[in-house]
């Protein structure tokens, strides 16, 4: 009933009623909406994650998404290391320059541990409540609500999701809780196939490698070139930040080594009679791969311990087999890196075993070369003997037989130098023959010949060019072996101050022997000697043929005074080499 227009009691209450019935529905109108909102927010962060494969995307992508989806202010990702310790931390909502200020990132110790020895969804109203917590480091943003859930992939614990202060200063809940589950679940899928895709990555780019090893041994390159373009890739493809070549001779002697990378002039030439107190003695006794977690304070490691300071994470491999061994490879990484992971270093074992086979084919291929040049060399020799001092000594006969129908004294003169020098001739060929069958006495020390071809091809490294050699005369049978001692101490010294002093560009070296003379001449181009200039090599030199009653000159090469000409002059005594 209606008076003046005005409701009564009465009317009043139905309209109250309805009002709360329908700011009820709209409340619950808006909280489907807000979990349709959620669900779809969660499906997106799913296929956002499970789209990509780059497993460092993959983690981030991660991260970013639960901290959106849980409205967090602070967010992170740790991933668990085979030390059961925080091996990465990928934090989100802490700028690098707060990051920064606050240190070293954590390894799993107070909170972030607790995820990792209980795998198990923990939510805290408060931090510092809990027993575990002690704290934050200096400059460590405050930090009150908490919520984790682990992150497993096949079962297995890959790392733990970590969420802080939700914002509006309100707790997480179990809605929260969750959906950051449902997400750690999808996580571990993408995880799982981003490492697959990583490991077959990982595999192609070994494969390539090795493939790349073999076709620039067989195809001629320099064995230590191609050793250092193998340190550099399997460097490259585990991200490491030196690699070392050790070169191991049959009893385990270190002959020598190879690096590149940072530190490495501390790794290179490293010579030791015993790899014992190495970490290549480590890889050696386990005859494969070994890691470290820590070089420089590995307890193995007692020879020259120095030359790892600042590196942390290694990685050795032997490179052959013990009944053929080639050397050890190692990798490592600066202190604080992250260590080697188990798939990063799966293939390397068959990276090595390819190597270590196609240096013994390579090695198979050069003793094929050999033979090849010294059946050559046969051949030649053959042909010099039975043709050209046959043709020469007949020419000579017939030229003495002829000398006697010549009257004119100036043209017998002519003819008799003329037959000497046939002589002469016949005699450098019968020497080159004896160069060339130097292989055929086994057991003997290499003649002289050969052993200035080696010195003068072991001085083109060091010069940068291979100087000339020229050889006349008796080499061989004209020089006594002592005497040949001292040739090659002339020539390796000579060589050693033009690559020292002359700035050449060409170099020539000349052994003659003639006359009862032995005579070594070293020219090049370089820049001279200087005005009043005095050289320790040069001094034992001249005392090298004084002692031999011989003597040493030195003097400009060209009229204008460019290059040098060094003539270095002994008797010889006789005997033979």
């Amino acid at each position: 009933m209606v008076e003046d227009g005005h409701d009564t009691p009465r009317s009043q209450l139905p309209r109250l009623r309805l009002d709360q019935l329908l700011d009820e529905l709209q409340g619950r109108i808006d909280e489907v909406r807000g979990t349709r909102d959620r669900l779809n927010g969660l499906l997106e962060a799913v296929m956002s994650v499970g789209r990509e494969l780059d497993l460092p995307q993959v983690l981030t992508r991660i991260v970013e998404a639960a901290v959106m989806l849980v409205d967090a202010e602070y967010g992170a990702l740790g991933v668990i290391g085979d030390d059961q310790k925080l091996a990465e931390f990928l934090p989100v909502g802490i700028s690098d320059e707060l990051r920064a200020q606050i240190g070293d990132l954590p390894s799993g110790h107070g909170i972030l541990g607790e995820l990792i020895r209980h795998p198990e969804p923990l939510r805290l109203a408060k931090l510092s409540q809990h027993p575990a917590s002690y704290g934050f480091p200096p400059h460590h943003p405050p930090m009150h609500s908490f919520l984790g859930v682990p992150i497993r992939v096949r079962e297995a614990v890959f790392g733990n999701l970590y969420m802080t202060e939700k914002r509006g200063r309100a707790d997480f809940d179990a809605e929260d809780e969750a959906v950051l589950s449902t997400l750690a679940v999808a996580a571990g899928i993408a995880i799982d196939n981003a490492r697959l895709f990583e490991a077959v990555r990982l595999r192609e780019r070994w494969l390539g490698a090795s493939s790349d090893f073999t076709s620039e041994l067989l195809s001629g390159s320099s064995e230590i070139q191609v050793l250092e373009g193998m340190l550099e890739r399997a460097r490259e493809i585990t991200a490491a930040d030196v690699g070392v070549f050790y070169l191991v001779g049959p009893s385990g002697e270190l002959r020598g080594s190879l690096a590149l990378g940072e530190g490495a002039d501390t790794h290179r030439g490293i010579v030791l009679p015993s790899s014992e107190g190495t970490l290549a003695a480590a890889a050696l006794a386990q005859d494969g791969l070994i890691t470290v977690p820590d070089v420089a304070s590995d307890e193995r490691v007692t020879v020259q311990p120095e030359r790892w300071k600042g590196f942390g994470p290694a990685v050795a491999v032997t490179v052959g087999t013990k009944e053929r061994l080639s050397g050890v490879l190692m990798l490592a990484r600066r202190s604080g890196r992250p260590p080697f992971a188990a798939t990063e270093v799966l293939a390397l074992p068959h990276f090595a075993g390819q190597a270590a086979l196609a240096l013994e084919l390579a090695d198979r291929r050069r003793d094929a070369e050999q033979v090849s040049l010294l059946e050559d060399h046969d051949r030649i020799a053959r042909d010099l003997h039975d043709l050209a001092i046959q043709r020469l000594f007949a020419a000579g006969m017939t030229l003495q037989s002829t000398q006697g129908f010549v009257e004119h004294p100036q043209a017998s003169e002519r003819l008799a130098r003329v037959i000497d020098d046939l002589d002469t001739t016949i005699k450098i060929i019968r020497s080159t023959i004896f160069g060339l069958r130097e292989h055929e006495v086994q057991g003997a020390a290499p003649r002289l010949r050969l052993r200035a071809f080696q010195a003068v091809d072991a001085a083109a490294s060091v010069l940068g060019f291979a100087p000339a050699l020229r050889m006349e005369g008796l080499i061989e049978t004209g020089v006594p072996r002592s005497m040949a001692d001292e040739v090659l101490a002339v020539i390796s010294e000579a060589l050693s101050n033009v690559a020292r002093h002359a700035r050449a560009r060409r170099a020539e070296v000349s052994v003659a022997a003639a006359d009862g003379v032995l005579t070594v001449t070293v020219t090049d181009d370089g820049v001279g000697l200087p005005e009043g200039g005095r050289r320790s090599g040069l001094r034992n030199l001249a005392e090298r043929a004084e002692a031999l009653g011989g003597r040493l000159t030195v003097s400009a090469r060209g009229a204008e005074g460019d290059g040098t000409r060094l003539e270095w002059t002994v008797p010889i005594a006789g005997g033979s080499s």
